[in-house]
């Protein structure tokens, strides 16, 4: 859902780059997941504000910039349950990543590996044989089943985009 950029200010807030179509999202998750070297480890948000120049939180137990220095890098994360139910033809982009991407004639394109946000669309990064970029828009994106494990595509097995 966002990665802590560095630390903001001297009193111990981070500062985030958010990956939630609202920069409030996370704000609304009290504890956060922070994927460290050695796995995940729990943390609890104290503060949250959007400014203008950047998306800011305070954490429990980061009191200082050095010890915000130390998450530098690090990726935020909430559980599965906390996200709660995504709007009708909306998708979490965790719940897309790992499905088969198959074409209007039947050809398997590959999974998605993950996906972009551009200023236009967010885009799929499929990869079988090769990579392949296909924005996440109804003009390309026809179906997806999370059921069956398929995303449907209007999109060549030849394109090269």
């Amino acid at each position: 859902m966002g990665r802590i950029l560095g630390p903001f200010g001297i009193q111990g807030w981070i500062k985030l780059k958010t990956f939630t179509e609202d920069p409030d999202g996370l704000a609304r998750h009290p504890r956060w997941w922070l994927r460290t070297k050695s796995g995940w480890r729990s943390a609890v948000q104290q503060d949250f504000k959007v400014r203008p120049a950047a998306v800011s939180a305070k954490l429990e137990g980061v009191d200082d910039r050095d010890a915000a220095e130390l998450l530098r890098g690090l990726d935020v994360a909430v559980t599965r349950d906390d996200l709660g139910e995504a709007a009708q033809g909306e998708f979490y982009w965790v719940d897309l990543v790992g499905l088969e991407v198959v074409n209007l004639q039947g050809e398997k394109l590959g999974q998605v590996e993950e996906l972009l946000r551009t200023g236009g669309s967010d885009v799929l990064v499929v990869r079988g044989g090769r990579e392949r970029l296909i924005p996440f828009v109804a003009d390309f994106v026809k179906s997806v089943d999370r059921e069956a494990g398929r995303i449907t595509v209007e999109w060549e097995a030849g394109y090269d985009v």
